[in-house]
């Protein structure tokens, strides 16, 4: 069988090693063609794995010494310890051993730790950190939200090209909405990357673009692919997180309020718990960080074990649909290092 490998972070999270644990079991069980290094401090994996059944011939321990902390500067880091869990696992990647890495720990070594170790597609200008998010209207991509705060036009059209792909590819939706995250909906508006990035978008072949797209709009599915630079979208994602763990809170505060809102709140129970899990981040795994020789996916650092499986899952899907190989072809990349 052609495997799906994938090298997982056992170390990186707040609640590591037991919740990375579980969820590289939970998607083994799901999925025959993975095939999964957990790579971290061989003891603790262990610990963690005592009294599980796996399959042994498709789960394997790297182990790893040392561990990058989330507050750690990551240049570094990444260039001093040499036998941490993020090295380790991106080295895997870039050797051709695995054909992804997944991490709960720092972002700022998976993004430097990405291009430096694992190394950019060439044409690829700045790779974009690109999760999938839940709305009203279906999942949809935000990209960029964390690795690149000052992009350039040219890179947010090459944003843009990636997330319709990707969404298309990997997603299954048929000529996804690309939208620019904006201020308002008329041309004139918006900051000079904003208005620089426009045209280019409008003139672009391949690609369903839609115009601009507002923040308020984002939650009820206007778009399928919003394309923004990474401080935008950062703001975006995190405004987003908070505005619906709040939502949430308020929702079981009032239902806990009094005799007769208790007993409401097992009535409509079941139809809260399906409407939440729609709108839960963790359905849809981590951040893919795309545009690399090889893919990276940054889950959030306090994932559970769902959320570890559906980001190894994610990269499942990513090898089957030759993502990478579709950025190539399709992209017409040119390697301006050659050409300059």
């Amino acid at each position: 069988m052609d495997y799906v490998k994938v090298a997982v972070d056992a170390m990186g999270g707040d609640n590591a090693p037991e919740a990375v644990v579980r969820g590289a079991l939970q998607a083994l069980a799901s999925r025959e063609q993975l095939q999964v290094t957990l790579v971290g401090r061989e003891e603790e994996i262990r610990a963690a794995l005592k009294d599980c059944s796996y399959p042994e011939d498709r789960l394997y321990i790297l182990h790893a010494s040392e561990v990058i902390e989330m507050a750690e500067p990551p240049v570094r880091a990444i260039s001093t310890k040499k036998d941490s869990s993020i090295v380790k696992g991106m080295k895997l990647v870039k050797s051709g051993e695995c054909d992804a890495f997944v991490t709960a720990g720092s972002s700022g070594a998976a993004l430097v730790g990405g291009q430096v170790l694992v190394g950019r597609i060439k044409g690829i200008e700045r790779p974009p950190f690109a999760p999938v998010l839940p709305s009203a209207g279906g999942p949809f991509l935000l990209i960029d939200c964390g690795a690149n705060v000052d992009a350039r036009a040219s890179q947010l059209v090459q944003f843009a090209q990636m997330g319709s792909i990707y969404m298309e590819s990997v997603v299954g939706i048929r000529n996804p909405r690309v939208a620019l995250a904006n201020i308002g909906a008329e041309e004139e508006k918006g900051n000079a990357l904003v208005k620089e990035t426009m045209p280019l978008l409008r003139a672009l072949d391949g690609i369903n673009f839609i115009g601009s797209v507002e923040a308020r709009d984002i939650p009820s599915g206007a778009a399928d692919v919003v394309v923004c630079d990474a401080f935008t979208g950062n703001m975006i994602l995190k405004t987003y997180e908070g505005t619906a763990a709040m939502l949430l809170g308020e929702i079981k505060k009032a239902l806990l309020s009094g005799t007769r809102a208790k007993l409401g709140g097992l009535l409509i129970k079941p139809a809260i718990k399906k409407t939440m899990k729609k709108f839960s981040a963790s359905t849809y795994g981590g951040a893919p960080m795309l545009g690399l020789n090889g893919l990276v996916v940054k889950a959030h650092g306090n994932a559970g074990a769902i959320e570890i499986q559906h980001a190894i899952e994610q990269c499942a899907e990513w090898k089957e649909k030759k993502v990478n190989d579709q950025f190539r072809t399709r992209m017409k990349l040119v390697d301006r290092t050659a050409v300059n």
